[in-house]
C-alpha cells in the first residue's frame, strides 16, 4: 500500500506451551516496512484489550505508525484468539463448558509472550522492541518477567499494571473511584444531561425497549456507556447519544454499538483475569460496585458483570464458561524480583486521569521496574497513543534512548 510494504504470515504455535499433545493454533502477524526500511529493526505492537486484534494499517500510514516506520519495521500481532489468530467466538472449542473454560485459560498474557518468542525465533530476530498500549503494556511487563533476553527496549502507553500481587479487589475499588470522578467531570461539562440520563434510565426500567438485534435495552446496559468517559472524545460521544430522541432508530442503533463485548468475547470473558496476578477474581467489579452503579445514575467503565451473559445475546452461550473462569485460580503474570533487576530500557506514559489503569498503581509499578522512565502527564486520556501517537512515540523513544 502507499507508504509501506506489507508482509502477512501465519504461525503455528502450541495451544498449551510445553504440552505438544494439546495441538496447535494459528497466530497471524502483519509486518509493515517503509519501501527503504527492510533492514531496520523490529518494533512489535501489542494491542490493548484483552481480546482485540492489532490495529489495521491505513493508507498511507499515519500517527504513531508513520513515526515508527522511520526507525523500524513494525510487526502487528493479532494476539491468540483475536482477529485472524484462531479467533474465539461465537464458538469456543470444547465438548462441555468446563472444557471450554480450560481452553480459554491459555489465552492470557503469558501465553502471548511465549507465542512471540517462537515467532522471534522463527524470524531469526536476536532482539526486538515492544510498543504496548494498555493491556499491551500489561503483556510487555509479562515479557520482561518471562523472556527479557529477547527485548531491545520497551515502550508502554497507559499500561503499567500492578506487579506486586495486589489483590484484584483493590484494583476495582480504585477504578470505581476513578470512574466516579469522570462522571462528575462529565456532568460539570454537560449539567443538563444528568436529568436526561435519569429519565432515560427510569424509562428503561419501566418499558420493554428492544435494540435492533432484539435484545432488551435495560438501564444496566446503558450504564456501561460510561466506558466512553476514559476516551479523549468520549464525553462528546456520550452527550450525543443522550441528546437523541429516546427510542429513535439512531438512539437504539448507537446504544447497541456502544460496547465491544459481543464483537470481542475475550474482552468480556478474560478481562478481569488480566488483573489477576494470582488467585480468582470472583466477579470483582460486580462485588465492588457502588449501589448507584447498580440502580442509580453512576455510569461504569471497564467493569464486567455476570448479568452481561443474560443481556447480551452474543454472550449467552458462554454463560457457564464465564462463571467457571470467575472462580478459576490464576497463576502469576509477573516476576517482581526479576523486574526489580531489569536491564532492558523501558519508558512509559502514565495518564493522570486514566479511567482504566489506576495512576497510583501505575506509578508504583514504575518505581518497581529497574530503570523505567515514566512520563506522567495530564495532556492525554487513556487513548493518547491513538490521539497523538506521533508525538507520544517520539518522546518515548527519546526517553528510552537517553535523549530526553
Amino acid at each position: 500500500m502507499p507508504g509501506a510494504v506489507l508482509t502477512e504470515r501465519e504461525h503455528s504455535v502450541p495451544l498449551v506451551h510445553g504440552d505438544a499433545s494439546r495441538g496447535t493454533i494459528s497466530v497471524f502477524t502483519r509486518e509493515l516496512a517503509a519501501p527503504d526500511g527492510f533492514d531496520r529493526p523490529y518494533l512489535v505492537f501489542l494491542q490493548g484489550g484483552p481480546g482485540f486484534e492489532a490495529t489495521r494499517p491505513t493508507s498511507p500510514p499515519s500517527g504513531w505508525m508513520a513515526r515508527a516506520l522511520g526507525d523500524f519495521r513494525v510487526l502487528l500481532l493479532d494476539q491468540r484468539g483475536t482477529g485472524r489468530s484462531s479467533p474465539v467466538g461465537p464458538v469456543i472449542p470444547g465438548a462441555a463448558p468446563a472444557d471450554q473454560a480450560e481452553y480459554l485459560t491459555h489465552f492470557r498474557a503469558d501465553s502471548i509472550v511465549r507465542d512471540l518468542e517462537l515467532i522471534r525465533d522463527e524470524l531469526g530476530v536476536e532482539r526486538w522492541s515492544l510498543l504496548g498500549q494498555s493491556f499491551g503494556g500489561f503483556t510487555s511487563l509479562s515479557y520482561l518477567s518471562l523472556a527479557p533476553e529477547g527485548l531491545r527496549e520497551v515502550l508502554i502507553t497507559g499500561g503499567l499494571a500492578p506487579i506486586t500481587n495486589r489483590p484484584v479487589d483493590e484494583v476495582y475499588a480504585a477504578t470505581w473511584a476513578r470512574v466516579r470522578e469522570a462522571n462528575q467531570r462529565y456532568h460539570a461539562r454537560y449539567p443538563g444531561d444528568l436529568e436526561r440520563l435519569r429519565t432515560i434510565l427510569r424509562r428503561l426500567d419501566e418499558e420493554d425497549v428492544r435494540l435492533p438485534n432484539g435484545d432488551r435495552l435495560r438501564s444496566r446496559r446503558l450504564r456501561q456507556t460510561g466506558m466512553w468517559l476514559g476516551d479523549s472524545a468520549g464525553f462528546e460521544r456520550l452527550h450525543h447519544l443522550l441528546e437523541l430522541p429516546f427510542g429513535s432508530a439512531a438512539f437504539l442503533s448507537d446504544a447497541q454499538m456502544a460496547s465491544p463485548w459481543e464483537r470481542n468475547p475475550i474482552y468480556a470473558t478474560l478481562h478481569e483475569s488480566s488483573y489477576a496476578d494470582g488467585g480468582a477474581t470472583r466477579w470483582s467489579a460486580h462485588r465492588l460496585a457502588p449501589e448507584e452503579a447498580m440502580t442509580g445514575d453512576l455510569l461504569g467503565a471497564e467493569h464486567v458483570f455476570p448479568w452481561m451473559w443474560d443481556d447480551y445475546s452474543g454472550l449467552r452461550a458462554h454463560r457457564e464458561v464465564a462463571q467457571l473462569l470467575a472462580q478459576h485460580s490464576w497463576p502469576r503474570l509477573y516476576d517482581a524480583d526479576r523486574l526489580a533487576r531489569n536491564e532492558v530500557p523501558v519508558a512509559a506514559t502514565v495518564y493522570v486521569d486514566d479511567v482504566y489503569v489506576e495512576r497510583s498503581f501505575a506509578e508504583e509499578t514504575a518505581r518497581g521496574v529497574r530503570g523505567l522512565r515514566a512520563w506522567v502527564t495530564n495532556e492525554y486520556a487513556h487513548n493518547g497513543l491513538r490521539a497523538d501517537g506521533e508525538r507520544i512515540l517520539g518522546r518515548l523513544l527519546d526517553m528510552v534512548r537517553g535523549r530526553a
